[in-house]
């Protein structure tokens, strides 16, 4: 099962409705950040460039980064709203 909070009826019905998808848009994560190559994406760009939905998008990048794929490079970039955001890479 996808990860929910616990405490959320919704949203552990958004974790069993995404769990047939979620490796292929976990893959769609993953190649994001990889064609980003060595600059890394941010979040934001990630969804950017695959079209998914914050909601869809961050908690499958969790997954990666809990399966040792995706790392925090040690560096942020800007946001469009100008804050700082977490650079990710392909491990």
């Amino acid at each position: 099962m996808p990860p929910f909070q616990k405490r959320s009826a919704t949203s552990r019905k958004a974790a069993a409705a995404i769990k047939p998808d979620r490796h292929t848009l976990r893959d769609q994560v993953l190649d994001a950040i990889r064609k980003a190559g060595a600059l890394g994406a941010t979040d934001e760009e990630i969804q950017q460039r695959t079209g998914m939905n914050p909601s869809t998008q961050r908690p499958r990048r969790i997954e990666l980064v809990t399966l040792l794929r995706v790392a925090d490079s040690g560096t942020t970039r800007k946001t469009t709203s100008g804050r700082a955001a977490t650079v990710w890479v392909v491990l």
